[in-house]
């Protein structure tokens, strides 16, 4: 029995990792920023809770049907390419596996290793040789729109329960300003998890969702403020 593959790589996670937390993210800003320019204007804490609330619903609504039309776009366009290489397989094994030869032959082997590489795959399985090294799709990077709007509403969700939390507590006075810090920390740590879980820098990573958070809610808040027209 063939030993299984000990090594774990992020790009395992990447497809319901992106969704989690583009979810998350824009359940944080908009959220907030609808809050924020809904107590702007001057209304009241219970008209700023139904609007937060409305927004969640909205937002993980649209956010699960925006991620599940685009994922599955992407997935019609490899089921159309597999079924195109699958064509081109039956019709010119010959041509196909020259084709494939000259791929690796690109990638740095010698022409006579990589006709035997060519050969090998070939007989193993030649859709999966042709989808990964010439289409480069993959099982584990392939499109899985469920997946994906599931994973796009949960956390929009989440985050969109943050924003509206603070609103829930806090004094009428002080209300734009913790919704407004906090979620900014929230953002923070938000952005830094994701990094962390990707590899990438942390410090970079919730810097740039802090910076974009901010203006978001700063531009509804002085919307809010300047149309003065409560929801």
């Amino acid at each position: 029995m063939r030993p299984r593959h000990p090594e774990a790589h992020r790009t395992e996670h990447i497809g319901w990792l992106r969704a989690a937390v583009l979810g998350a993210n824009d359940g944080i800003v908009s959220t907030a920023s609808l809050v924020l320019g809904v107590a702007a204007a001057g209304a009241s804490a219970a008209d700023i809770l139904v609007a937060g609330v409305a927004g969640l619903v909205a937002g993980s609504m649209s956010m699960a049907a925006g991620e599940y039309v685009s994922v599955h776009s992407q997935a019609d366009t490899e089921r159309a390419d597999l079924q195109r290489e699958r064509a081109e397989l039956a019709v010119d094994q010959a041509g196909e596996l020259r084709e494939l030869t000259a791929i690796y032959v690109a990638r740095g082997l010698d022409p006579a290793l990589a006709a035997q590489v060519a050969v090998q795959l070939t007989a193993h399985d030649a859709l999966g040789a042709h989808a990964r090294d010439e289409l480069g799709i993959s099982a584990t990077l392939s499109a899985r729109p469920v997946q994906a709007a599931l994973a796009s509403a949960a956390s929009f969700a989440v985050g969109a329960v943050l924003p509206l939390a603070v609103a829930l507590v806090a004094p009428r006075s002080l209300l734009l300003a913790l919704v407004g810090g906090l979620s900014l920390v929230f953002l923070a740590m938000l952005g830094a998890l994701a990094a962390r879980a990707g590899g990438a820098p942390m410090a970079r990573a919730a810097w740039r969702v802090s910076f974009w958070g901010a203006l978001a809610m700063g531009l509804t808040a002085a919307v809010g403020a300047v149309f003065g027209t409560a929801v």
